[in-house]
């Protein structure tokens, strides 16, 4: 018996090229790339983090704008800490400036941020900003734009095991949930990782259970609002069944 096709979805009648009108409330994306799109060019390596920065600042903006409600990147990771001294360095100075330039405007574009991971052993000036910046902005009712900053999936799920370990309370995913960085913070419908890795790296495993994922070559620098769009109208087309039929 053949099977009726199914009517087409406004996406697909519009191009890749029109925001879908179902969108998913949280996006996650790895944020990889920066070394080699500065090699490419000749440049220092911190050219690349800070062309980096500057699509972060572009993509949270067209996510604010199109309406999704949570964004979550991967800027620093528990790994990270055995790059050259130089550029650790280099990445907090970007950091600083980032923040100091967010808390001049988060007031105008009201963006909610809250950084996830373990911020206790960065510099104090970059603790304090963080704190500012997260006391500030949380009665915001807009996007919630989350950093990873010092970060790691399996330090993560080994916190919140040890935190309900101590507390004698009863295991459940509900009572895990609660426990890790993005307690509060619905599971990511999407994950992007740009720059032709296929990996998670150690980012969101709890999280990512049910996750769509979508690799691509492009490096993050040069990710586009267009190439996102593209990504969440792909997105529409799955079927996501959740380990059922």
């Amino acid at each position: 018996m053949f099977r009726k096709k199914a009517k087409p979805s406004q996406a697909e009648t519009r191009g890749d090229d029109a925001i879908p009108e179902k969108l998913p409330r949280h996006i996650a994306i790895i944020m990889d790339g920066n070394g080699r799109w500065a090699k490419a060019r000749g440049l220092p390596r911190m050219a690349g983090h800070a062309a980096g920065s500057e699509n972060f600042r572009r993509i949270a903006t067209f996510c604010k704008d199109i309406g999704i409600e949570y964004l979550t990147v991967y800027a620093f990771s528990t790994e990270n800490w055995a790059r050259p001294a130089d550029e650790i360095e280099g990445i907090f100075n970007l950091l600083r400036k980032y923040l100091d330039e967010l808390l001049q405007k988060m007031v105008r574009d009201r963006v909610r941020i809250r950084f996830l991971g373990d911020v206790s052993v960065l510099p104090a000036d970059i603790r304090e900003s963080i704190r500012r910046a997260e006391d500030v902005s949380k009665t915001f009712e807009g996007v919630l734009v989350s950093l990873c900053v010092n970060y790691g999936g399996r330090d993560e799920i080994l916190r919140a095991a040890r935190i309900l370990q101590a507390s004698g309370g009863e295991i459940t995913p509900e009572s895990f949930s609660a426990q890790l960085y993005t307690s509060g913070i619905p599971d990511p419908e999407i994950c992007i990782r740009p720059s032709g890795e296929i990996r998670l790296s150690n980012f969101l495993l709890w999280q990512t259970a049910y996750t769509e994922f979508f690799f691509t070559k492009t490096l993050w620098p040069d990710f586009s609002q267009k190439e996102l769009t593209a990504i969440l109208n792909e997105y529409t087309r799955r079927n996501r069944r959740f380990g059922g039929v």
